[in-house]
């Protein structure tokens, strides 16, 4: 196989996008368990859905705190919406946290996040980390970051009616 003379688009400043079939189950860092996927209804508002979110984490076993988990949680919401671009990304480093969690949330309607932009969001991952796991989440950080940022890969995530077709999605 020859190499490809094509310009890099890269290094002409390009954005470089991947078809979402492209994007392996660790897009996220992390398998994601089907227990800590959420399908919010319409009108569901933030603040629900962060606690149907820190139940279904909850439900993982990672967590042996939950009213700790809360708490951080929503101060963390409460410095400034995670909420950008549709998207949100709630996220807390806590001890009683035992392993780093991803939980995802779907909401098709969208829902009012306070978010910077005012958009309305249908995508949350909340990361759920322990304490002194910087670097972890930073790496996971960046994984989903560039998983919603290819292609038609949020598009397919928001069509997700069940946690089933969130995992297929992820595939």
């Amino acid at each position: 196989m020859g190499v490809s003379s094509a310009p890099d688009p890269a290094a002409r400043g390009g954005r470089i996008l991947v078809k979402a079939s492209e994007i392996p189950m660790s897009a996220f860092g992390k398998d994601i368990s089907e227990k800590a996927i959420c399908i919010f209804e319409p009108g569901t508002s933030k603040y629900d859905a962060l606690e149907q979110m820190l139940d279904a984490i909850a439900s993982t076993g990672v967590v042996t705190d939950r009213e700790a988990f809360r708490k951080a949680l929503f101060e963390r919401e409460a410095i400034r919406s995670t909420g950008f671009k549709g998207v949100a990304i709630p996220h807390v480093r806590i001890d009683e946290i035992l392993e780093p969690t991803v939980g995802i949330g779907i909401c098709k309607e969208g829902i009012d996040f306070e978010s910077l932009d005012s958009e309305p969001v249908s995508i949350v991952v909340l990361f759920a980390m322990p304490s002194g796991s910087d670097k972890e989440y930073l790496s996971f950080l960046a994984q989903v970051m560039m998983a919603l940022r290819t292609g038609d890969f949020c598009e397919k995530l928001t069509l997700c009616t069940t946690p089933q077709e969130v995992l297929k999605a992820l595939e």
